[in-house]
Order: C-alpha cells, then sequence, then structure tokens
C-alpha cells in the first residue's frame, strides 16, 4: 500500500478532491478582496458597472480554468507550468519559468502578502509587534509544517482556508444584512463612452489580479489523487466559487457604504464592519485580512516549491533542491529555499514595490502556459 502511494519523484500521494477545491480557492482568495472593491469603485462611479468588472473578470478567471483544467488532464505531473512549457517548447521555457517563479513571481507574490500580514496583525496587537519579525517567523513557521509532510500541509492549509472562507462571508453578512443601508446619491452626470471605457479597462487591473493564482494548485498534481480528473475538476468548482464571493463582497459592500463611498475610502472591509460593530470594526477587519493573507501563505508554502523541485529534478537546477525527505517525502530543500527568499524579498522592498514586478511577470507567464494548449493538441491529432 505504502509503494503505491508514493510516485516516482519520491512524494507521497495524500491530497484529495476537497483539498484540492481548497487549494484552487487558497491561491486566489489573498488579501486583494478586501481592498480592491475601493479601487474599482473609485475608477467606475456606478455600482452596474463596478459590478460588471467584478463579473467579467470572473469569466476570464473561468476561461482560464478551463484551459489550465485541460492542461492537467493531459499532464498531470508535479511543477504545473513548468511541467506544460518544458514538454511543449523545451527546457529552455521551463528553465525561465521556473527561475522566475522562484526569483519573482511565487516568493514575490508571498513578500507582499507576508507584509500584510504583519502589518494587520500589529492592528491586532496595537503596535507590540516588531513587522520584519512577524514576517521572518510566520515564513519559518509555514516552511516547517509543510517540512513535515504534505498531510501536514496541506491539512493547515485547508483549516486556514475554511476559516478565511468563514471571515469572508462575515463581511458579506454583514454588509448585507446587519449594517444600515447607504443613501442613495444622486445620479451622476453620464461619461463618454470612451471615457468611460478607459476607466472601466483601468478598473479590470485590479481586477483581474484579484481572481489571480488558480494555476498554482497544478504545482501539486502529483501528490494529488486520481490527479488528472480531480484537479480538472476542482479548478472548475474553486474558480466558480470564487466568482460568487467576490460578486457577494461587492454586493455588500455597495450596500452598506454606496458606490461614492467605497470609492473614497481606502479600508472598504473595515467600514463595512464598523457600521456593524463601531470600533471594534477596525479591529475585526484587521484580524480578517491577517486570516486571509495567512491562508494565502500557506498555500504558496506547499505549492510553491514543487517547482524548484521539478526543475531540479530534470538537471535544470541545483540538484540538492530536488531531495526528497525519508519521512516526510516532500522536498524539503525546495521548501526551505523558498522560504528563505520570501523572506529576502519582504525584508527588502515595500508591498507596492513587490508587487508591481510580480504581475508583469505572472501574467507573461500566465499567457504563455495556456498557450501550450495549442500544440499539444495538434501533436495528439497527429499522432
Amino acid at each position: 500500500m505504502e509503494g503505491r502511494d508514493i510516485t516516482a519523484e519520491g512524494l507521497r500521494i495524500a491530497i484529495g478532491f476537497p483539498s484540492v477545491v481548497m487549494l484552487v480557492i487558497g491561491g486566489i482568495v489573498g488579501v486583494g478582496i478586501f481592498v480592491n472593491p475601493a479601487v474599482v469603485a473609485r475608477s467606475l462611479h456606478t455600482p452596474g458597472l463596478a459590478l460588471a468588472a467584478w463579473t467579467l473578470g470572473g469569466v476570464v478567471a473561468l476561461l482560464g480554468a478551463f484551459v489550465y483544467a485541460e492542461l492537467a488532464a493531459r499532464i498531470p505531473a508535479t511543477g504545473g507550468e513548468y511541467v506544460y512549457l518544458r514538454d511543449t517548447y523545451g527546457p529552455l521555457a521551463g528553465f525561465l519559468f521556473g527561475w522566475a517563479t522562484l526569483l519573482v513571481v511565487q516568493t514575490g507574490g508571498m513578500a507582499a502578502v507576508a507584509i500584510v500580514f504583519a502589518k494587520n496583525l500589529d492592528v491586532l496587537f496595537s503596535g507590540a509587534l516588531p513587522e520584519r519579525a512577524v514576517v521572518v517567523a510566520v515564513l519559518a513557521a509555514l516552511a516547517a509544517i509543510n517540512c513535515i509532510g504534505v498531510r501536514s500541509g496541506n491539512g493547515v492549509q485547508t483549516t486556514l482556508g475554511v476559516l478565511k472562507i468563514a471571515a469572508i462571508a462575515a463581511l458579506i453578512v454583514a454588509g448585507l444584512w446587519l449594517s444600515p443601508r447607504a443613501a442613495v446619491p444622486p445620479a451622476a452626470p453620464p461619461q463618454a463612452p470612451l471615457d468611460t471605457a478607459r476607466a472601466f479597462g483601468a478598473a479590470m487591473i485590479p481586477v483581474v489580479f484579484s481572481y489571480g493564482g488558480w494555476q498554482t494548485a497544478n504545482y501539486v498534481a502529483g501528490e494529488m489523487k486520481d490527479a488528472g480528473r480531480n484537479l480538472a475538476r476542482a479548478l472548475l468548482v474553486g474558480v466558480s466559487a470564487v466568482i460568487a464571493l467576490y460578486l457577494l463582497v461587492n454586493l455588500a459592500c455597495l450596500r452598506s457604504l454606496g458606490v461614492a463611498a467605497l470609492g473614497k475610502t481606502l479600508t472598504p472591509a473595515s467600514d463595512v464592519l464598523q457600521a456593524v460593530a463601531g470600533p471594534l470594526g477596525a479591529k475585526a477587519a484587521a484580524a480578517a485580512i491577517a486570516l486571509s493573507a495567512l491562508a494565502y501563505l500557506s498555500q504558496g508554502s506547499l505549492t510553491g516549491p514543487r517547482v524548484s523541485f521539478a526543475m531540479a529534478r530534470d538537471g535544470l537546477f541545483f540538484r540538492q533542491v530536488a531531495a526528497v525527505g525519508d519521512a516526510s517525502r516532500v522536498p524539503m530543500v525546495a521548501i526551505m529555499l523558498q522560504a528563505g527568499w520570501t523572506c529576502v524579498l519582504a525584508l527588502s522592498g515595500t508591498y507596492e514595490q513587490i508587487l508591481s514586478y510580480v504581475t508583469a511577470m505572472n501574467f507573461l507567464f500566465f499567457g504563455l502556459s495556456a498557450s501550450c494548449l495549442f500544440p499539444l493538441r495538434r501533436r495528439e491529432h497527429a499522432a
């Protein structure tokens, strides 16, 4: 039985369908949904346009999930996009993606979120915690949990993911049913169609960013039970669930604050909860954001190292990174490497600086990975 649970790479197959769904949701839902409704409302001054932007972003994410679901069904292997690029365009494409993921995309995104986690935890403790020490401590703790084994890392990730969804559900309930309804302002004068189109395009940037991240679940495909079937199904279920959550959060913010006030605030989640709980609302919002950030970091600590591991197995990275623990059956060196570099990035930059270079690289490789589907189909028909 033990032998059948171990892959040819030495990894343990232990992630079932419900956990894969939580991996998909955890890869998408970070801290953006607590802030970006205000960013979108700042560009689009009517509730209908704001909701249309979030709906369109969801459609884009769902189309991406369909693409990655087919890629996962065709190549259910550890490493996700690295494997797709390697098998489609050759080792150089995989090599570039792997290094970009380690140095910029995965670690940069986690570093930015670790900073947000530390800042919100600091709010809960009234400034008593040193933020830099919190960043190092949380990344080290998550790396240690994931080094114990995939069941340990996946269990923590799933638990945090459920708690994160509960926190978002509380925000939705507060905004839709508990807070007083915002007064309806006079209708704004209509914009010229070209100005509306420009504003809508600008609003789509934070929307699309908020929907990104479903592809990270593909990194651990080799450790999933019946990966070819379960990962494809989980991508569609998880992305659909996130679309519903995001639309409900926006409806809650719009009902509680109104589109004008929502566009002016920097802390929409805090404002909604303050309307219900008074001064405790700020603490509650900080706790919700910190929890969501922690869940995102847990998911990244589990999935990200598998890219470096797969690349090392192919001889395109340091061989030591392909080492698997005898008892844990996880790539311990890859996990510690990612955690260490994430600490370096988090301690050397700000949230805005890190995010600016992560976003561009992320969508570049997302588009390139999605394009793998066409050559793979052609090869199949030619065979």
